[in-house]
Formats: C-alpha cells, sequence, structure tokens
C-alpha cells in the first residue's frame, strides 16, 4: 500500500517547491516596487558624485497627517521621501523630535518632514535646535519655514541651520523656480570644528521675512537684511528637517518652540 503512493508524495513535492519559491519572488518584486527607487541625481554630493537639480517633471506627492503634534495643526512628508518620516512631542520637556530622509530642501521641489500650522498675517518663529548624532551628513538641516502649499515644488522662504554650521536665508519665489539665497553666514571646512548656532528664528512682517540667530544663548538679533516674498493667505508655517540623504533618516530635536501671530515677538 505504501509503494504506490511514494510516487504520488514525490509528484507533489517537485510541484510544491517551484509554487513556494515562485510566490516568494513575487512577493520580492511587490514590495521592491513598493519602495520607489533613489534616482542618481538624489544622491548626496561626495568627491566622486556631485548632486544636481531634478528633472523638470520630477514630482513626489506629499504625504499629509492632519493630527495635531504639539502646538502645530499637522505634519507631512513633503515630497514623499523614499523613508518615511516622523515626529514626537515631549510635552514635558516642551521638546519635538523629527526623524526624515529626503535629498535636500533646494533646487525645484523639495523632500523634507515639516510640522506645520496654518496662518495669515504677520507672525514670529523662534526654536532651539540640536543634531543628536554627530556622524550625521554635513548638509543636513533643520529649516524654518513658511510654504504657500504642501506640494513638494510649493512657493517657500525659509530660514536653516545645517550640521556643518552654516545658516542661510533662502526662497523658492515662485512654484517650480529655483531656490535663491538671499544671505548665509557661517559653516565649517571639512575636519574643522563645527559651531552650530543655539537658536534660530524667522519674523514675517507684511511681506518682509527676516533671520534671527543666537549662537550661543546671547538674546536673539537680526542678521543679514531681509527678503520679500508675498504669500496668499492662509499659508504653511513650521518646521521641518531633511537628513540630505535621499533613503536614509536622520534626527532633529528642536524645543522652546515661539509661534506668535505677531512679528516683533522673536526670543
Amino acid at each position: 500500500m505504501t509503494i504506490p503512493n511514494a510516487p504520488l508524495r514525490l509528484k507533489a513535492s517537485r510541484i510544491f517547491i517551484p509554487v513556494t519559491m515562485l510566490l516568494l519572488l513575487c512577493a520580492s518584486q511587490l514590495s521592491a516596487a513598493e519602495t520607489p527607487a533613489v534616482p542618481d541625481w538624489a544622491q548626496p554630493g561626495s568627491a566622486t558624485h556631485k548632486q544636481v537639480p531634478p528633472p523638470a517633471d520630477f514630482h513626489r506627492a506629499s504625504r499629509n497627517f492632519d493630527a495635531p503634534i504639539g502646538i502645530f495643526d499637522g505634519q507631512s512628508d513633503v515630497g514623499g521621501a523614499v523613508v518615511p518620516g516622523g515626529a514626537s512631542y515631549d510635552a514635558a520637556a516642551k521638546n519635538y523630535t523629527i526623524d526624515s530622509a529626503g535629498y535636500n530642501i533646494w533646487y525645484t521641489r523639495d523632500e523634507f518632514r515639516f510640522l506645520w500650522k496654518k496662518m495669515s498675517g504677520d507672525l514670529s518663529l523662534a526654536t532651539d535646535i540640536v543634531f543628536p548624532n554627530p556622524d550625521g551628513y554635513g548638509d543636513r538641516k533643520v529649516v524654518l519655514i513658511v510654504r504657500q502649499s504642501l506640494d513638494d515644488d510649493s512657493k517657500e522662504i525659509m530660514v536653516a541651520l545645517h550640521g556643518a554650521g552654516l545658516i542661510h536665508l533662502a526662497q523658492r519665489p515662485v512654484k517650480g523656480a529655483d531656490i535663491k539665497e538671499n544671505y548665509r553666514m557661517g559653516g565649517s571646512s571639512p575636519g574643522a570644528p563645527v559651531e552650530l548656532a543655539k537658536r534660530l528664528g524667522i519674523e514675517k512682517h507684511g511681506d518682509s521675512f527676516a533671520l534671527f540667530v543666537s549662537m550661543k544663548g546671547e538674546p536673539m538679533h537680526q542678521v543679514g537684511p531681509a527678503a520679500q516674498l508675498h504669500f496668499d493667505q492662509p499659508f504653511y508655517v513650521g518646521i521641518g528637517f531633511c537628513s540630505h540623504l535621499p533613503d536614509k533618516s536622520d534626527r532633529a530635536q528642536v524645543s522652546d518652540v515661539v509661534l506668535e501671530n505677531s512679528a516683533g515677538k522673536v526670543r
């Protein structure tokens, strides 16, 4: 009785193994398809590679979450980085932790995690900034930013603190345009000690935007000339972070955040 059945079991085994392998292969292909590939232009600059602007027709949809976090109305993965971002708020410490990948906040489109609030009129926004990871990419940045929309190529103006110490005020004057730098300061040469500002701020007064800095805890003060840019109301204002690595997340922490619906309140 057992001998006639043996070929049937062998035949079933021969069928089962290829089907299992086929299912695993299909699952692997589906998983790979769900994760967008990183184009070569998005890779960070290095000794052997130069990051260049994205193609004019390249866009990814932002992932938006309307659940409030701290003083903000919601948060977004602007530009849909291939690695999803995240954020948390410690109410006792008044500290926001932001995790994000993203190729850059520059050129004609952005990729970053954005904690935002819809506002109109004048405003003052300021925060302390820390990069917990000492080995992060030098061009990673925390931005205090005003955007017309949550699209990856939105009109925007920002002040930024980079991981290597560079501070700038910059804008995308119209949707889809290249970023224009209005003012820059600081930054360190490779191998030199990095001096990071303790606190950064932006003030909107009408269509005028000013950069405020405290390097070592001294009172906040304006640096550089103000920049001009008009926004339709309401607009989005908040804090964002980008690792400057398209497929690797990093972390920034911001605390003691001040957000006032009037000018002259940066502190």
